[in-house]
């Protein structure tokens, strides 16, 4: 089963309200996703910190709903 972009952007939406979020399906089937992802929650953290926010926010539908998510994530400026 895959992950629709309405839905993985909603959960990125509750839990980085701030964020600037770009998201690309990669594969074109809903299932390998890159994200952009630029909010002020992660300044001063590290990168894998940024990332296990994220996937935190994912609520543990990475690698099952959600199979592959190339990310890229940073503080604005």
């Amino acid at each position: 089963m895959a992950m629709e972009r309405e839905t993985l952007e909603a959960y990125l939406r509750d839990a980085f309200p701030d964020a600037n979020i770009t998201l690309k399906d990669l594969a074109g089937d809903n299932d390998h996703w890159s994200a952009e992802i630029v909010s002020e929650q992660f300044r001063g953290k590290s990168r894998v910190a940024q990332h296990q926010m994220v996937y935190a926010a994912l609520k543990g539908r990475m690698g099952g709903q959600l199979h592959a998510l190339a990310l890229q994530t940073r503080a604005p400026g």
